[in-house]
């Protein structure tokens, strides 16, 4: 359900609310907050509640350092693991310099402006999300260790696997916060699993996104384990992926489809250094069903795009080079602007590659293009990419590329 601002503020009277969580993300995606008092709320709404940016990653020194948080009410949703009487909510909001203008390194105002830019163009686009996780046990302490909760193998079922009850546990609190789950399974890795999203709006889908890795951590650790969502958490088993499925509506403009997966294609390099930000995500990549190479199929699960087989309704494109510590309002960004490239300029995506890319040879893999093999260059490439400075603001590629 969608809230306005008169009905947030009627339901945390009515709902005995005590605590608002102002919710946003730096600009890696990492989720922070603020909490207020329930009758700080109208303040927070009117004014913004003021926070030091200069303790945010990627937000800046102390020399302009205040930056306002406004909620967004469309956003309400309880925390349900919270107390039932003193309830908590949340709340994503909007980041304002003092004057009211959006601040420029806030990645979600970053997607909406690409969602504008889509529209105006007569595109809507829909992301469908699925993330892969471990579940580690914790030591005496309370951490983390790196000793899976299990043995199983892919959608093996209880007694091998044994992360059962909590994906169970994370799909019915998303539930219960208007989250809904479309598949849980459990995936290649010991004490590996997977939860998938159906379609929404971008800026819906990069919420759900977030609340998700939110929700798994806190259940995880509810049931003494730790979730990790980091790129490649053991050597010699599968990494984790962040596989997004892209859909558009946009009825005037013909190819559009072919256009957006030749976009991509075109500029997967370009961005690389933001949907696998850390050193991990790179010995990932070429390993268990991650791709290294660029090249596109239908069904394939060995290329970097595939088209899985769908009726029309649900025709998408699943990039699979993306991984869960990709900031998922700047990834969303980015592939919308990538589409519109291939749009504008009336890209095709090329020819079908019906191989299996991790069983074909030398000299037929020296024939594609390959993402960047390493941090550093898929940094300096998107340092130099005109295609990046156009689309993401200087302050946050240097965060990424250059601090």
């Amino acid at each position: 359900m969608k809230y306005s601002k008169e009905e947030v503020l009627e339901f945390v009277r009515e709902e005995d609310v005590k605590f608002v969580r102002l919710a946003f993300c730096d600009v890696f995606g990492a989720l922070k907050n603020i909490a207020v008092m329930s009758d700080e709320l109208q303040r927070a709404f009117d004014f913004g509640i003021s926070f030091d940016a200069s303790s945010i990653a990627g937000f800046g020194d102390e020399r302009r350092s205040d930056l306002f948080l406004k909620p967004e009410p469309d956003t309400l949703t309880i925390l349900p693991w919270r107390p039932e009487h003193g309830r908590v909510v949340r709340m994503f909001c909007k980041i304002e310099r003092p004057d009211g203008s959006p601040f420029e390194a806030d990645t979600r105002y970053l997607l909406k402006k690409a969602v504008a830019d889509a529209q105006k163009r007569g595109c809507r686009f829909y992301f469908g999300s699925e993330q892969e996780f471990y579940l580690f046990e914790l030591d005496e302490r309370g951490k983390p260790t790196k000793i899976p909760y299990d043995d199983a193998g892919y959608m093996d079922v209880y007694p091998a696997d044994k992360g059962e009850n909590v994906r169970r546990e994370i799909c019915l609190t998303l539930e219960q916060m208007g989250i809904h789950p479309e598949s849980s399974h459990h995936e290649q890795g010991p004490g590996q699993n997977e939860i998938d999203f159906r379609f929404a709006d971008p800026l819906t889908s990069a919420d759900n996104t977030t609340s998700f890795q939110f929700v798994a951590k806190t259940i995880a650790r509810r049931n003494g384990l730790c979730a990790d969502f980091s790129a490649k958490p053991l050597e010699k088993r599968p990494g984790n992926g962040f596989h997004v499925n892209l859909s558009l509506d946009a009825p005037g403009v013909p190819n559009a489809f072919e256009q957006t997966l030749a976009g991509i294609l075109d500029k997967i390099e370009d961005i690389t250094a933001f949907l696998n930000p850390t050193e991990d995500s790179y010995k990932r990549l070429g390993q268990n069903q991650a791709p290294r190479y660029v090249s596109w199929a239908r069904e394939n699960r060995s290329q970097l795009v595939r088209i899985p087989a769908a009726s029309r309704e649900f025709k998408r494109l699943e990039l699979r080079s993306p991984d869960p510590t990709a900031n998922p309002y700047l990834t969303f960004a980015l592939l919308i602007y990538a589409a519109l490239h291939g749009i504008d300029v009336d890209l095709a995506p090329g020819e079908e590659v019906d191989v299996n890319m991790y069983q074909a040879g030398a000299e037929t893999l020296a024939t594609f293009r390959k993402l960047p093999n390493d941090l550093e260059l898929a940094k300096k490439i998107a340092v130099e990419s005109e295609f990046v400075r156009r689309h993401v603001p200087e302050s946050v590629v240097d965060c990424f590329c250059r601090n």
